[in-house]
């Protein structure tokens, strides 16, 4: 046997218990609720629990509900995050170095906490409504039990971790590559849309993923701040399984929820692979 069989089959040794498990937690659960999610009320198989889930009226406003919250929240962590690791990149005054030495805490505090949290601080009668009573600057809209409530507790989970992946890859763009750009009159928009976009654009389409995915499946912070209707999706397949006892629409729920997912991951891959190819060509 040549070392170059043996390298490979070494390799695939290793990488083995990686895919087996693999199977087990993610492919296997994902082909059982496919199958759940086709089984109809007599025990055949069909498509109505899917029919159902974009007919229904509630159910067909729980997916938009959650596609809006998901959307709104992934453009504003970017911006965000792209802006806190920009100004960390291309600073080094005492703002920025409080930035650095903070931005990551609420990644440690754990959702649960931070959720009620949020409910004390943005609620009708919490500590911000309180202050405002108090300075006679009139009532604190509604923003707990409400969409706006969603989109400021994704912004607390998702911003330490974008603006992490983001500055990772600022570090890298070459400090020869600004100058450069400065010492024949580029401004800062044309240098950041001419050289820094493109050179972070790969990890902007990682971030972007890995936030959406974590968004459109979140439940913690829509079941205790978000409203009663609409609901987002991983809020409403708990009521449709817990409450209801309906498995097979949840389980069409779950994986519609997955198509989303694997839409936003074949998009990221697809744009990889169309980079690389016009590296290649």
């Amino acid at each position: 046997m040549s070392k170059q069989v043996k390298t490979g089959i070494l390799g695939l040794l290793m990488v083995f218990p990686s895919f087996l498990l693999l199977v087990v937690i993610v492919v296997i659960p994902i082909i059982i609720s496919f199958k759940e999610s086709l089984t109809n009320k007599t025990g055949g198989y069909d498509l109505s629990n899917y029919a159902y889930l974009f007919t229904d009226k509630l159910m067909r406003s729980n997916i938009l509900f959650t596609l809006k919250v998901t959307i709104i929240s992934v453009i504003l962590i970017l911006i965000i995050s792209y802006a806190l690791a920009a100004y960390m990149r291309f600073n080094n005054g005492t703002v920025a170095k409080i930035i650095r030495e903070t931005y990551m805490i609420p990644i440690f505090i754990p959702s649960v906490i931070a959720t009620y949290g949020l409910i004390q601080l943005l609620g009708n009668h919490g500590w911000l409504a309180r202050l405002l009573l108090m300075a006679h600057a009139g009532p604190l809209p509604r923003i707990i039990f409400d969409m706006k409530g969603i989109i400021i507790a994704n912004l607390w989970f998702n911003i330490p971790f974008a603006t992490m992946l983001l500055s990772s890859a600022l570090s890298g763009v070459p400090n020869s590559v600004i100058e450069s750009a400065k010492d024949v009159g580029a401004g800062g928009l044309r240098i950041f849309f001419r050289f820094v976009l493109p050179l972070t654009y790969k990890t902007m389409l990682v971030a972007v993923t890995f936030v959406f995915m974590g968004i459109i499946g979140s439940f913690t912070a829509p079941f205790l701040i978000g409203p009663n209707a609409p609901q987002m999706l991983g809020v409403s397949m708990e009521q449709i399984f817990g409450v209801f006892q309906d498995r097979q629409l949840a389980a069409a729920a779950a994986f519609f929820t997955f198509i989303l997912c694997s839409a936003m991951g074949y998009f990221y891959i697809h744009s990889m692979i169309k980079e690389e190819n016009a590296k290649l060509s």
